[in-house]
């Protein structure tokens, strides 16, 4: 089914509201000033609807539930004073689109840039990433992908406590402000992602379970009780979430979702809710003629996700594959705690490159148990790999980034290898120029005894890193938040201007198709635990990596190879001289710490 809920401005000063309220005997709309109570028609299955005259974009207005619950609309699509108070009637169809030869980007097309609104520039907003999106270009990406941005309580928040999946969050902007943004971005060439979070809702402002069965006992989530995607009354949860979905990409332009830790939304049913989204997106592309991407995060190593329908799978575009994270996060920092400890050899590193999983039906001793299946017959452009992003930063105690954790040398070997690699890259912001400010985990909760229990839960989730000494930063503090803030002087500092004309020159190298062998032919690896080197070729491309501190030699393949690229080089500031050695003869030194890549 597909239902229209919350407030839809109809124009004329003409609004139909709707909701979802099976269990109510009566609901009436009441308004906060000039316009008095109405009651909507029932319908079946539970839904209210009626179109209301004398209604202009701005009004405030609730639900009103057998005449004593006064509550926030669930399908809201703006709560400008915060997530407790009134909704506002917003005009979604008002905004000018310039954007309308935009047919999107397909996913190997994409080298994406994952982002927070609130803590990428100084103001913390939608215009401030506007104002960003020339030097993004000047970096190569194609992509940003922008953690959630549904309303949450207060104005501080990673966006993964939204209780308003249709609702921009206002200390970010305006619903016009978030069009203005996408419509340049998309002038520029670039697309934009939106993370979606549709596993859980937040603890706080989160009214959905006095309208219905929103949530049920039947699974356990992280967060408390599982979305109801599978029980009684379950399709019009699912309606509620598929919409919100639709909204986000045909409403705002987005070209795309990240689906948050799809794992834990759980559905037994026989269409699994994300089949039936893909399905719905297939048809919104035929629709528009754009191209829309479905990425999923989970950690099941289950290529059911992203295999084809015929195959009996989901349909989804690509997921994240954290196997490659972690294993270059061991080799980089010698941390072998929590699930580090199923990582840390280089022949796993070598398989990622080769095809993504590590844990394709291998036991991991982490989780006492076999994990995934295998994914040799799916092509690379289905796996989004990182050395960095918001959870493998900020769900570290001090949430310090790498360029805190190690060399000057190994950041760019990090680099090497993500950008080279035949998957898509995403960069979280900063990393390009070594940031090191940390990213940490903060809030702005209103409720005190919640407030304690996330201060006290954060510190509990340590116990399996050996972290840095140091003061517990508190999640509810501002100062957590602006500590988290990007730091824009970075071309003062040479080391980091070193560090973004790097990523630079891997991205331009990358987009001309440079790395394309790997993309597109078989590749082999050779991996030599003793000197810390891995050997990667596909084609006539070669790329070695070198994890230890000592020189090592290596006999190249072939007559000669002519180097790409090599990252110890003294243009990146590196201890060797690649300048006059454009032809070298059967042995290539490969210097501590770094990576060459050639052509034989």
């Amino acid at each position: 089914m597909e239902r229209n809920v919350g407030a839809i401005y109809k124009g004329n000063d003409h609004c139909e509201f709707a909701v979802w309220a099976p269990s109510a005997e009566k609901v009436e709309v009441i308004f906060e000033e000039n316009h008095s109570p109405v009651l909507l028609n029932k319908e079946e299955k539970g839904y209210w609807s009626k179109t209301v005259e004398k209604i202009e974009p701005g009004t405030y207005y609730k639900f009103r539930l057998d005449g004593e619950k006064e509550l926030p609309d669930p399908a809201s699509r703006y709560q400008p004073e915060g997530v407790h108070q009134w909704s506002q009637v917003i005009n979604n169809t008002s905004y000018k689109w310039k954007d309308e030869n935009w047919e999107g980007l397909s996913m190997n097309e994409l080298i994406i840039y994952e982002l927070h609104v609130g803590t990428f520039t100084k103001e913390g907003t939608f215009r401030g990433i506007q104002d960003k999106l020339d030097y993004l270009l000047e970096l190569g990406i194609t992509a940003i992908e922008i953690m959630p941005i549904s309303a949450f309580p207060g104005g501080r928040n990673w966006g993964y406590d939204g209780v308003y999946p249709y609702a921009v969050q206002e200390s970010y902007g305006t619903s016009e402000a978030l069009k203005e943004l996408i419509d340049a971005c998309h002038e520029k060439g670039i697309a934009v992602i939106l993370d979606a979070v549709y596993n859980h809702m937040g603890p706080e402002g989160n009214y959905l379970a006095k309208y219905g069965p929103y949530f049920t006992d039947k699974y356990k989530t992280p967060w408390g009780k599982a979305i109801n995607f599978d029980d009684a009354f379950s399709d019009h949860v699912r309606n509620f979430f598929l919409e919100s979905a639709i909204m986000w990409l045909k409403e705002y332009h987005f070209d795309g979702l990240r689906l948050d830790a799809i794992h834990e939304i759980i559905d037994r049913g026989a269409k699994h809710l994300l089949k039936e989204l893909s399905e719905q997106v297939d048809k919104l592309e035929e629709e528009s003629g754009r191209k829309y991407v479905l990425i999923a995060e989970s950690d099941l190593n289950d290529t059911r996700i992203i295999d084809s329908y015929e195959k009996g799978g989901f349909g989804l575009e690509a997921q994240w594959v954290d196997d490659l994270h972690h294993s270059l996060h061991t080799l980089l920092t010698g941390e072998n705690e929590g699930y580090y400890k199923d990582y840390g050899k280089l022949n796993q590193l070598a398989k990622s490159f080769r095809q993504a999983f590590i844990y394709d039906g291998v036991y991991s001793d982490f989780r006492k148990r076999t994990i995934g299946n295998s994914p040799k017959e799916l092509p690379s452009h289905k796996f989004v790999v990182c050395i960095q992003n918001h959870d493998q930063v900020g769900n570290r105690m001090l949430g310090d980034r790498l360029s805190r954790l190690v060399s000057f040398e190994k950041l760019k070997l990090a680099a090497g290898v993500v950008l080279v690699s035949p998957m898509v890259p995403m960069l979280f912001m900063g990393e390009e120029f070594a940031e090191d400010h940390p990213f940490q985990y903060f809030v702005s909760h209103g409720d005190p005894d919640l407030v304690k229990a996330v201060q006290e839960g954060r510190k509990r989730e340590f116990e399996y890193f050996n972290q840095k000494e140091g003061e517990f930063p508190d999640p509810q503090s501002a100062d957590t938040f602006n500590n988290s803030k990007l730091n824009w002087n970075f071309r003062k500092d040479e080391k980091k201007e070193v560090i973004f004309n790097f990523y630079k020159e891997l991205i331009q190298l990358r987009k001309a198709g440079v790395f394309n062998e790997f993309r597109e032919n078989e590749i082999h690896t050779e991996v030599m635990e003793d000197k810390q080197l891995i050997s990667v070729s596909a084609g006539k491309l070669n790329a070695y990596f070198n994890f230890s501190s000592e020189n090592h030699a290596f006999n190249i393949p072939g007559e000669k190879a002519q180097i790409i690229l090599a990252s110890a080089d003294k243009r990146w500031n590196g201890p060797a001289d690649f300048s006059s050695k454009s032809d070298i003869y059967k042995i290539l030194n490969i210097p501590p710490e770094s990576l060459i890549i050639c052509k034989s």
